[in-house]
């Protein structure tokens, strides 16, 4: 029992989509509603990015990824895939309590929680190993951007909120009504990971702390045809629309240095790992296009603030002038 009046609790179990008797009783009805890539290999999808929206925060950032799949209208309820939606907020730099040691750099903490209603499966309050390490991995990418010698004996804190995570596979396949495998393998984190990454730098940025560039994430995947003999490399996966996806890999790019300050890979590789690496940075690529006009955007807007509060001021000052004359 409920003790504590202020506070609804949600569901201890699991959340999932419900699943109607057409689809039970007819398989091929189910099959039907299967997504499919209608993008190109080499074509992203859209991104929208906004900065400046935690009044709060040092530095913020929204990421948005809205799916590319189209459902037949009056089919279904349940969305074919998954759009992946990230926060990201800067806390600092600000000084180190003084009990802490000195540090001649910046401290950087990075924290990456999914929202309980992220995924299908309602996940705990409680930070798990996988957002840990997600959080490893962006320190990771973040680290080697900062300019931490600027900032003796601080620490900044970089606070991530997944609101909806890309899925690792079709809910068709994971519900069992499919013919894959069901389990995922965890291609959709690394999507989340480079969404992560690329919306951490932005609102870095919107936080003016010192940078050697931008960085921003992309992904690559290898994935087998539907007749099963052919491997195809593509840009920026959506895993719900790929029965067999045979490799992957995310990349934290720095595109005006020209290097990788993250990396990470699954599934089978094959010899030559250097096409798919070469793949991912080129997604991200295309990420940092859509995040260098969005940073400019919201640096001009600030600047017109500014002159506008300044201007405002030296009127304020003529008519005080005029008066006491």
């Amino acid at each position: 029992m409920n003790t504590d009046r202020r506070r609804i609790n949600a569901p201890s179990g699991g959340t999932s989509a419900p699943v109607f008797a057409r689809t039970v009783k007819e398989p091929g009805y189910l099959q039907s509603l299967r997504p499919t890539r209608t993008r190109g290999p080499n074509e992203l999808r859209k991104i929208f990015l906004q900065t400046s929206l935690v009044p709060s925060a040092s530095g913020s950032a929204y990421l948005e990824i809205p799916t590319s799949t189209n459902t037949p209208t009056g089919k279904t309820l349940i969305p074919p895939t998954s759009s992946l939606k990230i926060t990201a907020s800067i806390q600092g730099p600000k000084p180190l309590p003084r009990s802490a040691p000195f540090s001649p750099s910046l401290l950087l903490t990075t924290t990456v929680k999914f929202a309980p209603f992220a995924t299908r499966h309602r996940r705990g309050y409680i930070r798990d190993s996988v957002e840990r390490d997600l959080g490893v991995h962006v320190e990771t990418a973040l680290r080697g951007v900062i300019i931490g010698e600027r900032w003796p004996k601080s620490g900044v804190e970089v606070v991530i909120t997944v609101v909806e995570g890309d899925e690792d596979a079709w809910w068709g396949d994971a519900s069992g009504g499919g013919s894959g495998n069901g389990d995922g393998g965890g291609w959709g984190l690394l999507n989340v990971l480079a969404g992560c990454i690329t919306v951490a730098s932005a609102a870095i940025a919107d936080a003016g702390i010192d940078c050697v560039d931008m960085v921003s994430g992309g992904v690559a995947a290898i994935i087998k045809t539907p007749n099963g003999k052919d491997l195809v490399k593509i840009l920026d996966p959506c895993p719900a629309e790929h029965q067999n996806i045979v490799a992957a890999c995310a990349v934290g790019y720095l595109a005006g240095r020209d290097e990788i300050t993250e990396l990470w890979m699954k599934g089978d590789v094959g010899a030559d790992p250097e096409e798919l690496i070469e793949g991912a940075t080129h997604a991200a690529v295309g990420s940092l296009s859509v995040m260098k006009e969005v940073i400019l955007e919201g640096v001009e807007a600030k600047f017109k603030d500014q002159l506008s509060v300044n201007n405002d001021g030296l009127k304020r000052k003529q008519q005080d002038v005029e008066m006491s004359g």
